[in-house]
């Protein structure tokens, strides 16, 4: 999962148990929609990528600088980042908040799809409940 600063979802790719996450950080990367909002052509791409230590890879980071993205990632191996778990709290928070929906807690759809549906709803209810929260602060 790909989120923003304040943790509403991004893109979602759906993976089996067994497969490593790094497998498809690019393609997080990449399934990101433009940014609108601003005048101008849409931003496409991130100033700074945090990502935790499933994603300590020196080609990831290369793609990572190759798309004009800093990574943040903490080495294999260390301790970390001081500060960085403050921001990786907000990444956390949005799986918590996917995990609200009991049918995704655990997965028992053996077909992708579906199961990527579900992710998928859950994402649209999670951002449409922060859309709400932030119309009714802001009348």
């Amino acid at each position: 999962m790909i989120c923003d600063g304040a943790g509403t979802p991004l893109h979602v790719i759906t993976t089996g148990g067994n497969i490593a996450d790094i497998t498809q950080g690019v393609a997080l990367l990449d399934g990101v929609p433009p940014i609108a909002g601003v005048p101008g052509r849409p931003r496409r791409r991130f100033s700074v990528l945090l990502a935790d230590k499933g994603y300590d890879s020196a080609a990831f980071r290369a793609q990572c600088r190759k798309r004009k993205t800093e990574p943040i990632i903490p080495r294999r191996g260390t301790k970390g980042i001081k500060g960085v778990g403050k921001m990786r709290y907000v990444v956390e928070q949005t799986f918590a908040l996917l995990h609200q929906f009991r049918r995704l807690a655990v997965r028992w759809e053996r077909r992708l799809d579906i199961h990527q549906g579900f992710v998928t709803l859950g994402c649209a209810l999670i951002c449409w409940r922060r859309l709400i929260k932030e119309l009714r602060r802001s009348c």
